[in-house]
C-alpha cells in the first residue's frame, strides 16, 4: 500500500517567489520584505533571520551584511558584531521559546557542508531534551510541533529587546 504524507503549508514554498542570486543580498537589499523574509532583527553590518528550512523550531542565522565566501576575510568589527548578536541570540531562544540547549555553527563552504556557500552565516539552532525523532532518520523528514509563523511571531516580538541588550 502506498502512504502519502500531506503537507499544505508547504504549497508556499513551492508556489512562491524565487529569489534570483544571493537570497542573503537580496534580504539586505529589501528591509520592507522583512516580515515576508522572516527577518528578526537589522544590526549596522549583519542581520538575524529566520531559516527557511530549519532543524527545528526557532532555528535562525546571523548574517553579514557585505557579501562574502570566507572567514578569514571578515573585517573584525563585523565579526564581533555577529558574536554578540550570537549571545544575545541564545538568551532569546532560551528566554522565549524555552529551549534547553542551542547549537551554534558555521559551515564555511560547500566542502563542509554549506548550502550557501558564496555568503556566509552563523546558524543558532534552538533544542530540546528528546527533540529528535526516528522520521529524521528513516524519511530525511522532519516534523516540527508548531507553525513556522507563529515561532517568527514571537521571537520577533522579543527580538529588539534582546538583540539590543
Amino acid at each position: 500500500m502506498r502512504k502519502i504524507l500531506y503537507a499544505p503549508w508547504r504549497s508556499e514554498y513551492v508556489t512562491g517567489k524565487k529569489i534570483e542570486g544571493c537570497v542573503f543580498c537580496y534580504i539586505v537589499e529589501h528591509p520592507k520584505e522583512d516580515e515576508e523574509l522572516g527577518v528578526l532583527y537589522r544590526a549596522e553590518n549583519s542581520f538575524a533571520v529566520m531559516n527557511k528550512y530549519p532543524y527545528s523550531p526557532g532555528h535562525f542565522m546571523i548574517i553579514p551584511n557585505r557579501h562574502i565566501d570566507n572567514l578569514e576575510n571578515l573585517e573584525e568589527d563585523v565579526w564581533l558584531e555577529i558574536a554578540k548578536l550570537a549571545k544575545r541570540g541564545v538568551k532569546l531562544l532560551k528566554d522565549v521559546l524555552g529551549a534547553e540547549g542551542v547549537n551554534m555553527g558555521m559551515n564555511l563552504g560547500a566542502a563542509a557542508g554549506a548550502g550557501i556557500a558564496e555568503h556566509i552565516h552563523l546558524h543558532l539552532v534552538p533544542r530540546w531534551q528528546r527533540d529528535t525523532n526516528f522520521i529524521t532518520t528513516i524519511a530525511e523528514t522532519r516534523v516540527y510541533s508548531t507553525d513556522f509563523f507563529k515561532i517568527y511571531q514571537k521571537l520577533r516580538e522579543y527580538a529588539k529587546e534582546y538583540f539590543e541588550g
